[in-house]
């Protein structure tokens, strides 16, 4: 099967993010046409049969992996098989099991491509492939190798390089959200978060928020590992630790170039967060992303990296706590009438935001499934979102060492839509099932 065809039985190129689909990483225009340099390209890498299999094997792994849209590869021996997953919405789907006798040749291939040690069997080691396709598109692959007591275990994570973020309304952030978010956006100064576990589309929303900023009017700069999106007239910097050029580094550097909007990727260490803070209270906007819980368990967070509670008030405008997760096939998708018990408890979360209380109807997936979505029943994804508005209530609290409890009963009283509540609302929208739901954020 032909990628056209495949992408059109998949509906993949009908999703939002179109313009960024799969078929673009593979296409080629006439002009790019005479002088392609592509990994893909074998006769590039090897002249050997026993090494051209091999090759072809990676590259076929990688390629249906990007069909997919995975986010991870999974190369994993056992005592009889190799075998290759990969990760897509979260959940493992099995490609294929290879004969145990080519493991030594699969990763020997993965560490040359990474520039790993290839003699090195028992220590871990990581780094990054720039995995050319064609017509000068590339992506980048994460590449970690560990020793396992059957013999190496890879995983590859895939980043697509994307030129550029959707927009907000493409995001699923409701309007009770929405009309916070484009409040701060108008302020001179301050510090934007998005918040919640990996691959939860924290870097996606930063990046759409950005995008509301004229690149032209104002010196934006952004700190990336790596870097994602590219956007006109945006300065993008890719760290680079080996020589310690870390965020923190970065920063103290950032500062004497007369920026007025900073992207930090990630604050992961206290000298980070504290020159975050302090840039976000001289007269910058910073967005940056934290790995916690919820939108209050950032606060202790920034509390646990001993941020004085007065600079948080004075730099915090808002948060956004957020989650992925798998959407409904709109080809397969199947209308049924809730239980009772499920229907008031629906109905008392989120009574407002509902018309038709007597007769709510929600949907879930068919028995078996779709072609359109490989049988799997979820096609794409919805976001989950909780904004924390930094209001003066909110401030008393923090500057008394409020705990978890207080903060989160206050930001409910101050208009905070819990994500939970948020998730529900997509429950009734018919974009993901109840269960989806319960799975996610009911754990």
């Amino acid at each position: 099967m032909n990628l056209q065809t495949f992408l059109d039985k998949s509906g993949i190129n009908k999703i939002w993010t179109s313009p960024r689909s799969v078929d673009d990483l593979f296409s080629v225009s006439d002009t790019n046409k005479k002088s392609m340099d592509s990994d893909l390209k074998i006769s590039n890498n090897s002249k050997k049969n026993e090494d051209t299999f091999i090759i072809t094997y990676i590259n076929d792994i990688i390629i249906q992996a990007l069909w997919l849209w995975a986010s991870d590869i999974h190369i994993e021996p056992t005592e009889n098989l190799l075998k290759v997953r990969f990760r897509v919405d979260w959940n493992f789907i099995k490609y294929k099991e290879y004969p145990i006798e080519q493991k030594d040749s699969f990763i020997a291939r993965i560490k040359i491509m990474g520039y790993l040690r290839i003699d090195e069997h028992r220590l871990p080691q990581d780094w990054k492939i720039n995995y050319k396709l064609f017509a000068w598109k590339t992506i980048d692959l994460r590449v970690s190798v560990i020793p396992t007591i059957y013999w190496e275990k890879c995983v590859i994570r895939i980043l697509k390089k994307d030129s550029k973020p959707p927009e907000l309304k493409e995001l699923w952030i409701m309007p009770y959200n929405m009309v916070k978010i484009k409040k701060h956006l108008q302020d001179n100064y301050g510090m934007i978060l998005a918040v919640w576990p990996t691959w939860s589309g924290k870097s996606t929303t930063l990046f759409s928020l950005l995008s509301q900023f004229d690149a032209e009017e104002n010196n934006i700069s952004t700190l990336e590992d790596p870097v994602e999106y590219r956007i006109p007239w945006v300065n993008h910097t890719q760290i680079n630790s080996s020589i310690n050029f870390s965020f923190a580094n970065w920063l103290r550097s950032l500062l004497r170039q007369d920026p007025d909007i900073i992207m930090v990727w990630e604050i992961r260490d206290e000298e980070t967060a504290k020159l975050a803070i302090e840039a976000s209270i001289t007269g910058h906007i910073v967005f940056s992303t934290l790995h916690t819980n919820s939108a209050v368990h950032t606060i202790q967070r920034l509390v646990n990296l001993w941020i004085d509670p007065l600079l948080i008030t004075s730099s915090l405008r808002f948060i956004i706590s957020q989650r992925l997760w798998r959407k409904l096939c709109i080809h397969c998708k199947l209308p049924y009438k809730a239980d009772d018990r499920i229907k008031e408890y629906i109905i008392w979360k989120v009574w407002k935001y509902i018309k038709n209380k007597e007769d709510l109807t929600l949907y879930r997936w068919s028995e078996n499934g779709c072609e359109k979505c490989n049988k799997t029943w979820y096609k794409w994804r919805v976001w989950f979102y909780e904004v924390l508005e930094m209001t003066d209530k909110m401030e008393e609290l923090i500057l008394k060492w409020a705990n978890k409890n207080q903060l989160e009963v206050q930001a409910v009283w101050d208009w905070m839509f819990p994500i939970k509540e948020d998730a529900l609302i997509k429950v009734v929208l018919w974009e993901t099932s109840l269960e989806e739901v319960l799975n996610v954020l009911w754990n």
